[in-house]
């Protein structure tokens, strides 16, 4: 997908995040966040997979290790959700590493746990697209 597709997924991602976050607000468990920011997505025409299996090849072979993305949008952009006090570097950590084992090159950390929530997402690119 190209860098101009991916930037109106992800403008489109956050307000619908923005959208959730007011209807919601903090509190809640990462889980309704996940399922109404689902909900938001696909009301918005975009194809939204939840907790899509995400394995890792070692030496050829693919294992599977239990990783599942939050919510893959238009299957271009990895979005994880957290309901914590703060994110910490191990966040975008997780993040990045799922953006290399599934090819993707565009991620959103979103942390639904803040009074306003554009401080609690960031925009995180694996490679050089």
């Amino acid at each position: 997908m190209e860098k101009e597709r991916i930037d109106q997924v992800t403008g489109a991602i956050i307000g619908a995040a923005i959208a959730v976050h007011r209807e919601l607000g903090p509190g809640l468990l990462e889980s309704a966040y996940e399922a109404c920011l689902a909900y938001e997505l696909a009301e918005r025409g975009l194809v939204v997979e939840r907790q899509k299996e995400l394995p890792v090849t070692y030496r050829g072979i693919t294992v599977d290790c239990g990783y599942r993305i939050d919510l893959l949008v238009e299957g271009a952009v990895i979005v994880e959700l957290k309901a914590v006090e703060r994110l910490e570097p191990i966040h975008e950590a997780q993040l990045l590493s799922y953006l290399k084992l599934s090819g993707c090159w565009a991620g959103l950390l979103v942390n639904f746990n803040v009074k306003v929530l554009k401080n609690g997402i960031r925009r995180l690119v694996h490679g050089s697209q």
